[in-house]
């Protein structure tokens, strides 16, 4: 079975055949953009409309994206998982110091109610 090929053009999804003339892009629309600063294009938003000028702006109004957070996130998932199994990162050390207060003669006294 032979592979095919298909290419949208206006919406429609039009199967690619031999010697089939594909229809450009308008290039002044699509001239010096990537493919996804189209997204800055099409938002209508007037502050910006390319990814240096929505990262200027964002520099100029001490704002961030969500992908700065990546590593902060990542970081506290992994502690909620290891607290949900039971790993206290200061439970040794409270540990140790409690330990070493009983070795050198402190004696906790029980207050009755």
């Amino acid at each position: 079975m032979a592979r095919r090929s298909w290419v949208q053009i206006n919406g429609e999804l039009v199967e690619v055949t031999p010697g089939m003339e594909i229809p450009q892009r308008d290039s002044a629309k699509h001239n010096g953009l990537l493919w996804n600063d189209r997204e800055y294009q099409d938002m209508g938003d007037p502050r910006f409309n390319s990814r240096s000028s929505h990262r200027e702006y964002m520099r100029a109004h001490g704002l961030t994206t969500t992908d700065d957070f990546k590593e902060t996130w990542r970081t506290a998932e992994k502690r909620r998982v290891e607290s949900r199994q039971g790993v206290d990162p200061t439970r040794r050390p409270a540990l140790e110091e409690a330990y070493r207060k009983v070795a050198a003669g402190y004696k906790p006294r029980l207050e009755k109610e």
